[in-house]
C-alpha cells in the first residue's frame, strides 16, 4: 500500500470517529420544567344564617295562665285560677345591628277556672279574668335568626268580680318578662314567651297576679 493510500484511509477513519463525537457534543440540552406544588385548599366556614328584624309584624299567641288573688279584707280567702289565655299582637321593631328594639300592643282573651281547693269558693265562681290588654317595649339581642329578648310595659285587665259592687272591674297594672323568637324565613317567625302581670283592684283591696307561659307566631311585613 502506498503512502498516499495509507493517508486517505487514516483520514477516512478519523472522519468516521469525529462526526458522531461532534454530533453528540452539539446535541441540545433540554432543561426539565419544575413541577409546581399543588395550591393549598382553603376551607372557609359557611356564613351564619342571619335575619333583619326591622319592620312591622302581626301575629297571635296562646298561653297557659295562672291567676292568683290576694285579698286584704281579712275575711275572704286567697284563690288561684288557671286556664287558657290567647289573643293577638302587633308591633314594630328596629334592628340596630346587635340590639333590636321596638314596641308592641297585645290583647288576650282568658278562660281561667277557679281552683276550689284554694279558697276559690269564696268568690262564688266570680272574680274571673275576662281579658288583658298590653302596651310595652321589647329589647333583644340579634343572634342571627334567633332573638332572645326582654319585654315590659303597661297592662290592663278586665275582671268579672262578684265581690265588687259593679259586678265587673278594670284594673291597671304592669307586666314584664322575656322570650326567644326564631325567624323561620324572612317573613315568618315563631317563639316562646313567659310574662308576669301585676294588677291592683283598689276598690276591693284585691291584688292580682297573672303568669302566662306560651307560644307565639308572627308575620313580618
Amino acid at each position: 500500500m502506498s503512502h498516499r493510500t495509507r493517508a486517505l484511509a487514516a483520514g477516512a477513519l478519523l472522519s468516521a470517529v469525529a462526526v458522531p463525537a461532534l454530533a453528540g457534543g452539539f446535541a441540545p440540552v433540554v432543561a426539565e420544567t419544575p413541577v409546581a406544588a399543588p395550591a393549598p385548599v382553603v376551607v372557609t366556614a359557611a356564613p351564619a344564617p342571619s335575619a333583619d328584624w326591622s319592620g312591622f309584624y302581626l301575629g297571635g299567641q296562646l298561653s297557659y295562665g295562672q291567676l292568683g288573688y290576694e285579698v286584704d279584707d281579712g275575711i275572704t280567702d286567697d284563690a288561684d285560677f288557671d286556664g287558657a289565655v290567647g289573643g293577638l299582637h302587633a308591633g314594630y321593631m328596629r334592628d340596630f345591628g346587635r340590639i333590636v328594639a321596638g314596641a308592641e300592643l297585645a290583647y288576650d282573651w282568658a278562660d281561667l277556672e277557679a281552683d276550689d281547693d284554694n279558697g276559690a269558693t269564696s268568690y262564688n265562681a266570680g272574680a274571673d279574668l275576662e281579658a288583658v290588654a298590653r302596651a310595652g317595649v321589647r329589647v333583644g339581642y340579634d343572634a342571627g335568626r334567633v332573638l332572645p329578648y326582654a319585654t315590659a310595659g303597661y297592662a290592663n285587665a278586665m275582671f268579672s268580680d262578684e265581690l265588687a259592687s259593679t259586678g265587673e272591674d278594670n284594673a291597671d297594672g304592669y307586666y314584664f318578662g322575656g322570650g326567644v323568637e326564631y325567624a323561620v324565613n324572612d317573613r315568618f317567625s315563631v317563639g316562646g314567651e313567659v310574662l308576669r302581670h301585676e294588677f291592683d283592684l283598689d276598690d276591693d283591696d284585691i291584688d292580682s297576679g297573672l303568669t302566662t307561659v306560651g307560644v307565639r307566631a308572627s308575620y313580618r311585613f
